[in-house]
Parts: C-alpha cells; structure tokens; sequence
C-alpha cells in the first residue's frame, strides 16, 4: 500500500491549516486594488493584529509570513511602481509584536540561510518561541531572487546546489545551538546564588565546510525545545533537506496526481533518517476564491486578473524563472523552453508542466503566475471548494493546506466564515486547539535535547 493510500484511510484525522499572508499581506499581484481591500500591511501593524486575531478565532494551525531579502524587480522601478511587492516588514519583528495580541495561533517566519549567519537566527526564532510561548516556526529558503547577492557584498546569486549545501550545514548548526542548555540549566537561585548550572551548558564546537560556530547560544532551551521547522523545497535537494528536518513541508501542486506522488516521494524519504513520515506534514499551497456559488467566485478571479498590468505579470514571470528574458518571444505562442536556470530549478519545471498541460500561451502563463504562482488556484462554491480540499485530503496528497489569501481582508473572511466552518461541519478541522503550543497543534513531539540523549545512552552502557 503507498504511503498516500495508508494516510488516507486513517480514520479521524484532521487538516492542518495555515494563512498564508506576503507583503502587504495580498497574494494575488493585483490583490491591493481590489475596492474596499487593504493594501497598506507593508507598514501597518494593526492590520497583521486583525488578521492575526481573526485566523486565532477560526482555530488555524498558523499565520505563515513569506519574505525575501530584497526588492525583487528593482532593475525595471516603472513596472515595479505597479505592484505591492515592495515595501514588507521583517517578519520576526511582526510575529513578535502578534505574539503579545495572540495566544494560541503558531507563527511561522520565513528567513533565508543564503544571506544571514546560523547564530543570528538561532537567536532570533529561539527568542520568538520564548515571547510567544511555543507558538514559533521558521521558514527555511535557500532565496532565489538573483539580485539578492547584491546586498550582501556577493557579486552573484550561488548556484542551486551550492545554496543547499549550505543550508544542510545551516540548519544542522541552528539545531545545534537550540540545543545548548538543557531544559533545568537556569535554577536560578537566590539563596546559593547559582543562576546557571554549568552541568547544563553545551558548546557545540561546529567546524564544517560553511560555518564555524563555538556556541553555546544565548538563549535558553525553548518551551517547544525546538521550533517547528518548515521547508519549501520540491527540487531532490529541497525534498531531501525536507525529509531529514522538517516538521512541515510547503509545497507547490497543481493536480491531484502530482500531489499524490509528490507526498508520497517526500514521505519515503523519511525512512533513510530514521523518521516517522507521519511526523512531516505536508501542506501544499492553495489560492482559495470562494463565492455562493462558482459563478460567483469565477467573477471574483476575473475580476482580480482584469486589473493585472501585463507588464507586471511578465515581470514577475521572469524573475520566477530565475530572471529569463521573455522580451524576445511572442506572447501568444505557447512557452518556449525555458532554460533551467540553477536559482530556480523546480519553479521552472513546475511552470513548464503547468504550461504545457492546459496549452497556454507565454501571455496565459504569465497571467497564472500573476495569480498564484505555480500554486494551485482553486474557484468554486464553498461546497466545491471543500470537496477538492477533501478530495485531495482524504486521497493521500495532503496533511492540511497553507491557504494564500488571494486578496485582504476578503481571501481572510472568505477562509475563516465560510470554508473553516463548513470544514468543521464534516468534521474535517477541529472546533477548539487541543494545546497551546504549535507542535501541539500540529501533532508533532517535543524533541529532546541531543546532548540530554547522548548523556542519558552514556549512562545505560557505562
């Protein structure tokens, strides 16, 4: 029996679900023109606090923050002047700031291991699970936004293959440095004196190919001993980096099929760790336009895709393939082939599939990328729209679904009044959290500290 087959017919599972919020918190590229939506979230807090709250009300598992380093598009500022892709805020600042306005929902940043150090983020998310009190996750991205490099005194973007060994070595280092105190090292105590018990304290004493790093961190072990990791990567080298650290897996599908082999392929990994694939969940991304019935919502898409700059659906075509010029090509021919540029290997395949499947044109091609990327666009009633999420589910190609929020507030409102309800109703998502820490609600152990494991398997064989 596949993997998918024996996920499918366990009996009372639940959907994982997450929001999935970028930017000014629009997903869709014309997302912030839409009447009476908000466009002002790259420099509103309040705005994140509401929608925070409202996402807390409807019991998700998570908000999740996309981030880049950089402005992506900052060659051609005429076509960038269309879109809201420009001013965002750090996301471990606003999920610091959402943590003292909430009280059970995880909050889940997206940090990049190209263009920062091991320690810095160690510290931070450490720190975030602390204040928020075991609610924190990281988004690992390797990054592949070209002009990236540029801010960090590289002259060009590392090569795919380089990016992930590096975050294969980062992730192990951050792992580490979450490890430095046991959970009992700070007794604190007034009468001896002692704050720290030394017994307690960890150096991790890294040296590899990428980084150097003594420890201990500066940080004590936090309430979840270590926050929930999220990995983006559908390439081998993402899947494998998935398979051997992350409690979650956010990726792109767009057919049923393909998300049945995609968990399927991912989940047999685990095995080579030593990892119980049911402790991965996987959660593909989904642009959700709901209506009263599928007229309805189709007006609602058309309605989005009417007011997308053509050149601004280009632009952002091209930089998601890794920033192929398509100047040169006609646009109402169907995409050429696209070479697979090192920056964006799976983007590039994924878009080409998409592509080729539903005969579209390079204009098409670039419209859908405009609207969700190569993520799966789903339109329906709120009876369709909950049978596909069921339907995906109940097949084997889903633990739960990160919802991009087509448009704010309505893509939040339409999730949290229409869809988790109706969810609720079939018995699909839960009703109230069972705990109050992410990995509570995601289902996930508490791990224990690798130095209390070593410790503890010296005494058994002194």
């Amino acid at each position: 029996m596949s993997l998918s087959a024996k996920q499918g017919s366990i009996a009372n599972r639940q959907m994982k679900l997450a929001l999935f919020l970028t930017g000014d918190g629009n997903y869709h590229m014309a997302g912030w023109r839409m009447p009476g939506g908000h466009c002002d979230g790259g420099q509103n807090i309040h705005r994140w606090i509401a929608y925070a709250q409202m996402v807390e009300r409807a019991k998700l598992d998570m908000l999740f923050i996309a981030d880049g380093t950089g402005v992506t598009g900052s060659e051609d500022l005429e076509t960038l002047s269309y879109t809201s892709r420009i001013d965002r805020m750090d996301p471990v600042t606003i999920l610091s700031a959402l943590s003292m306005m909430t009280s059970k929902l995880g909050l889940v940043a997206t940090i990049s291991t190209s263009y920062t150090e091991p320690f810095n983020v160690a510290r931070a998310v450490a720190s975030l699970d602390h204040i928020s009190a075991g609610r924190a996750g990281w988004n690992i991205v390797t990054s592949g936004n070209k002009d990236d490099a540029l801010h960090y005194n590289l002259d060009r973007h590392l090569p795919h293959a380089d990016r992930y060994a590096r975050a294969e070595e980062y992730v192990d280092v951050v792992r580490g440095l979450w490890d430095s105190y046991d959970d009992d090292a700070f007794p604190r105590n007034k009468t001896s004196g002692r704050y720290m018990d030394p017994k307690g304290v960890h150096f991790l004493n890294h040296r590899g190919k990428h980084f150097s790093v003594k420890g201990p961190s500066s940080v004590p072990r936090s309430p979840q001993g270590q926050p929930v990791l999220v990995q983006a990567g559908s390439s081998e080298a993402g899947m494998n980096l998935s398979a051997r650290v992350a409690d979650v897996v956010f990726t792109s599908q767009s057919q049923l099929k393909n998300g049945q082999a995609f968990y399927d392929n991912v989940k047999s990994r685990c095995d080579r760790y030593g990892r119980d694939p049911d402790s991965m969940k996987v959660m593909p991304g989904v642009l959700l336009i709901a209506g009263r019935t599928n007229e309805e919502a189709q007006d609602k898409f058309e309605e989005l895709q009417s007011l997308i700059p053509l050149q601004v659906a280009m632009q952002r075509l091209s930089n998601n393939l890794g920033g192929v010029d398509l100047s040169k090509f006609d646009l109402d021919a169907p995409l050429p082939d696209i070479p697979v540029n090192s920056a964006r290997v799976s983007a590039v395949e994924s878009y080409v599939t998409i592509s080729r499947r539903d005969g579209l044109t390079l204009r098409e091609t670039a419209m859908r990328s405009a609207a969700a990327k190569h993520h799966w666009t789903l339109i329906g009633s709120v009876r369709q729209v909950c049978d596909q999420l069921e339907d995906w589910f109940t097949a084997g190609a889903a633990d739960g679904f990160n919802i991009l929020a087509r448009n704010v507030p309505d893509g939040i409102t339409d999730l949290t009044d229409k869809i988790v309800p109706e969810l609720q109703r079939r018995g699909l998502f839960r009703t109230e959290y069972q705990g109050n820490t992410l990995r509570d609600h995601l289902g996930l152990q508490r791990p224990a500290s690798r130095f209390a494991e070593k410790i503890a398997l010296e005494s058994e064989t002194a």
